[in-house]
C-alpha cells in the first residue's frame, strides 16, 4: 500500500518542477545539512547491481574563484586561440549561483551491470538531486557543456575513467521560472501493437 495519502498532491508537486538558470539563482542556497539530506535523499534511485556509480564533489563559495582559474587553464591549453569572452564566460560559469556539485559518472568497470545501465542510473541520480532540490524549497540547475567533457577539468575531481556527469547549481530562483515546450503525448507515447509474423 502506497504511504501517500494524497497522491494527486504528489504529482502535481513533480509537475510543479522546474529548472533554473544558474546565472539569476540568488542566496540562499542549501546549507551543509541540506545539502547532505539533497544527495542522501538522490541516492534512493534505481541502481542495478547496488553499484552507487557516481560521487558527489561540492565546491564551496570561497573556492569559486580556483575553479576560475582551474576552467579558465584548461580551456587556454586546449583552445589557445580563445578569445577574451571565451575565457570570461568559463570565469562566469565558475562563479555562478550560491552553490555548486560536480557530479561524477564512476563507472564499475569490472561488474557484471552493464556500463550503460550505470549511465542511466547516473543520469536518474541526477533527476533525484534536483527532485530533492525542489522539495528543499530551492531551485537547481543541471549544467553539462565544455567544462564536463575536459579530462583536464576532471583531473581535479576524479581520474579516469571517471566523467563529470554534470554541474548542478543551486540556490533560489531571483525571478519565476519559465515553463519550457512539453512534448505532445502522441509523440512520445503510444499502445504496443503486437506483429504477427
Amino acid at each position: 500500500m502506497n504511504q501517500f495519502n494524497d497522491l494527486s498532491s504528489v504529482t502535481a508537486y513533480l509537475a510543479s518542477r522546474r529548472s533554473g538558470r544558474p546565472r539569476d539563482m540568488i542566496a540562499p542556497g542549501p546549507d551543509a545539512a541540506q545539502l547532505r539530506a539533497i544527495v542522501a535523499t538522490a541516492s534512493r534511485t534505481p541502481d542495478h547491481g547496488k553499484l552507487n556509480p557516481w560521487r558527489v564533489v561540492h565546491i564551496a563559495g570561497h573556492q569559486r574563484d580556483a575553479l576560475a582559474d582551474v576552467l579558465t587553464t584548461a580551456y587556454r591549453a586546449e583552445k589557445p586561440e580563445a578569445g577574451r569572452l571565451e575565457i570570461e564566460a568559463m570565469e562566469t560559469f565558475a562563479r555562478q549561483a550560491p552553490e555548486l556539485l560536480v557530479v561524477l559518472y564512476s563507472p564499475r568497470e569490472a561488474s557484471k551491470i552493464p556500463l550503460w545501465e550505470q549511465e542511466l542510473s547516473v543520469g536518474a541520480f541526477i533527476m533525484n538531486l534536483l527532485h530533492a532540490t525542489h522539495a528543499s524549497g530551492f531551485v537547481g540547475g543541471w549544467i553539462t557543456g565544455w567544462p564536463s567533457y575536459s579530462d583536464a577539468v576532471r583531473n581535479h575531481f576524479g581520474t579516469a575513467p571517471e566523467t563529470i556527469a554534470g554541474f548542478l547549481f543551486l540556490g533560489t530562483a531571483s525571478q519565476p521560472l519559465e515553463e519550457r515546450p512539453r512534448p505532445e503525448m502522441d509523440a512520445v507515447f503510444s499502445d504496443w501493437r503486437a506483429h504477427l509474423f
